[in-house]
C-alpha cells in the first residue's frame, strides 16, 4: 500500500486504538470465569460496550453478540477509506446465513432465528430474497455457491456436501476481496485462512480413514500449500507440510491426533485459531494504516468466540479450568 493510502487511515486508526481498550482482555475473561454467577459475568460485557442481557439464556447471548457485531461493522465501514476491507470480514456471516437458508429449505422449515447479523447483506432481506428466488443484487460468487449447494443438497440429501460448496465459495470470494484491496497483509491473511481450513479438513479426513479422493473434493485453492500436496500427505506427515510459519504448532498437534481414536481435537482447534491471532500479533502496534483496522476486526471475531466459550460454559456448569483450556490467545 502507498504511503498516501496509509495516511488516509490516520483518523480511523486513532479511533480503533482507542476502541481496543474495550476489547475483552485476558483479565476480563478471568473475571467472567470467576464471577459468582452469570449476571456478574455478564456485567463484564457491559464494560466492553455490549448491551445488557435481559435473560441468562443462549438466545439472549446471541442477540447481544449479533447487535454488537452489526454496530461495529457499520461503524468501521463508514470510517475506512475502502469499505471492501470491512466486507472481507463480513463474508463469514453471509455464508453462515446461506447455509442456514439452504438447509432450512431442504427441510421445509424456516430457521431465521439462526441467521446472524454483521454481514454485507441484511439477514432479513437476504432471507426474503432467497425465498422469492431473487438474488440478482448479490455477489456472483455468493449466488453461484448458493445455487450449487441447493442442487447438490436436493440430489444427495447430504448437508455436509452443501457446506463444502459454500465453504469453497467463501474462500474464493475472500481471496478475491483480498486481491482487490491491494494489501499484502490481506492477501497473506486470506492464504493463511485457506491453509487453516485445509489443515483441519486433512486432519479430520485422516481420522475418518478418508483418502485423497475425498480430500480432492473438500480442499480449497488459495493457500500456501497446494491441495495436491495435502491430499497426498499422510496424516502423520502434516507436521512436515506446515513445519514453518504460524501453523507449525497446530500442524504438529494435528499430525499427532490424525489417527482414529487418537484423542480429542480440542487443543488442535485452539492452536489453529491461535495461528491466526499470531498472524495479527503486531498489527495493534502499528500507529496508523490498514494493519490496526484489520487486526481489530479479527480481534472482534475472536472476542465473540471467547464470549460464547465462557458464557456457554458457565451456563452448562463447567468448571473454570475446563473453560480456560478452551480459550484462545487474546489480541490484547
Amino acid at each position: 500500500m502507498s504511503k498516501k493510502k496509509d495516511l488516509d487511515y490516520v483518523a480511523i486508526s486513532a479511533r480503533v486504538h482507542a476502541m481496543e481498550n474495550r476489547l475483552l482482555s485476558r483479565e476480563r475473561m478471568e473475571r467472567m470465569i470467576d464471577a459468582k454467577d452469570l449476571s456478574e459475568a455478564a456485567k463484564v460485557l457491559t464494560e466492553c460496550g455490549y448491551g445488557e442481557m435481559n435473560e441468562m439464556t443462549g438466545s439472549e447471548l446471541e442477540r447481544i453478540l449479533a447487535e454488537q457485531q452489526q454496530n461495529v461493522m457499520k461503524d468501521l465501514a463508514g470510517g475506512v477509506p475502502d469499505s471492501s476491507v470491512v466486507d472481507l470480514f463480513k463474508l463469514r456471516y453471509d455464508y453462515h446465513n446461506a447455509k442456514v437458508l439452504v438447509k432450512a429449505e431442504a427441510l421445509g422449515t424456516e430457521q431465521d432465528a439462526l441467521l446472524q447479523g454483521g454481514g454485507r447483506y441484511e439477514r432479513e432481506a437476504l432471507a426474503e430474497d432467497y425465498r422469492r428466488g431473487d438474488l440478482h443484487r448479490y455477489a456472483d460468487v455468493f449466488c453461484r455457491g448458493i445455487e450449487r449447494a441447493r442442487e447438490v443438497l436436493g440430489a444427495s440429501g447430504d448437508p455436509q456436501q452443501a457446506d463444502f460448496i459454500l465453504d469453497r465459495a467463501y474462500f474464493e470470494e475472500l481471496s478475491k476481496l483480498a486481491d482487490k484491496s491491494g494489501s499484502k497483509l490481506l492477501r497473506d491473511y486470506a492464504a493463511l485462512s485457506v491453509d487453516v481450513a485445509n489443515l483441519r479438513a486433512a486432519v479430520r479426513a485422516s481420522r475418518l480413514g478418508k483418502g485423497s479422493e475425498f480430500l480432492n473434493r473438500v480442499l480449497v485453492p488459495g493457500g500456501t500449500v497446494s491441495e495436491r500436496t495435502l491430499a497426498m500427505a499422510k496424516g502423520d506427515e502434516l507436521g512436515n507440510v506446515f513445519r514453518s510459519g504460524c501453523l507449525a504448532e497446530a500442524a504438529a498437534e494435528g499430525a499427532a491426533k490424525s489417527a482414529h481414536g487418537s484423542g480429542s481435537l480440542t487443543e488442535f482447534e485452539r492452536l489453529c485459531d491461535n495461528a491466526l491471532m499470531t498472524f495479527f500479533g503486531d498489527a495493534g502496534r502499528v500507529p496508523f494504516g490498514l494493519e490496526p483496522i484489520v487486526g481489530y476486526l479479527y480481534a472482534r471475531e475472536a472476542e465473540t468466540t471467547a464470549i460464547r466459550t465462557i458464557m456457554s460454559g458457565r451456563m452448562a456448569g463447567l468448571d473454570g479450568a475446563v473453560i480456560r483450556q478452551r480459550l484462545r490467545r487474546t489480541y490484547c
